[in-house]
């Protein structure tokens, strides 16, 4: 009983020196230089689901997908309508955190402009669109961890790239 006892008060204080140390690292980490959106090919998307109430298809070109030393997986993410059009946004996820940042939007031309003051913002949040979320589901975190390369991320959206049509 003894043993017991002094293994859970081990046991909890180790975890309670990671969380202390995680919160450490969180509030000392800082975003490096974010580079400018990367080229895209739309014929080359990994599609995902996003909602099935949602009328747009939603995917990322792989060649666009990395992940730099301060966490961040920054990639180039497609919204498709039924006819065609196109929403195209370059942005950043933070799965430690669960956040999400956009960086640039695409013009119809592929003219790309930069978001005025970007901001991290909750993937969780009542936003328009849950394509961030979706897109951490479906490869890019492991609950608070990222992907652990950009080889795995992409291994896992070819995974669950049919997910809505398994029966």
């Amino acid at each position: 009983m003894i043993f017991k006892s002094l293994l859970i008060t081990c046991l909890l204080s180790l975890s309670v020196g990671a969380w202390a140390q995680r919160d450490v690292e969180l509030a000392d980490w800082k975003e490096e230089a974010v580079p400018p959106p990367p080229a895209f090919d739309a014929g080359k998307l990994l599609i995902f689901d996003v909602s099935q109430a949602s009328s747009l298809t939603y995917g990322v070109d792989p060649a666009t997908l990395r992940i730099s030393k301060d966490g961040v997986l920054s990639y180039v993410m497609v919204a498709t309508s039924a006819s065609g059009a196109r929403n195209v946004l370059y942005e950043g996820i933070r799965c430690v955190t669960g956040e999400v940042k956009t960086y640039a939007r695409s013009s119809p031309s592929g003219v790309w402009s930069p978001v005025a003051q970007p901001e991290w913002r909750s993937m969780f949040d009542n936003m328009p669109s849950k394509h961030a979320l979706a897109f951490a589901r479906a490869g890019a975190c492991d609950n608070a961890a990222q992907a652990s390369s950009v080889n795995e991320l992409i291994r896992q959206l070819k995974l669950n790239r049919f997910s809505r049509f398994n029966w």
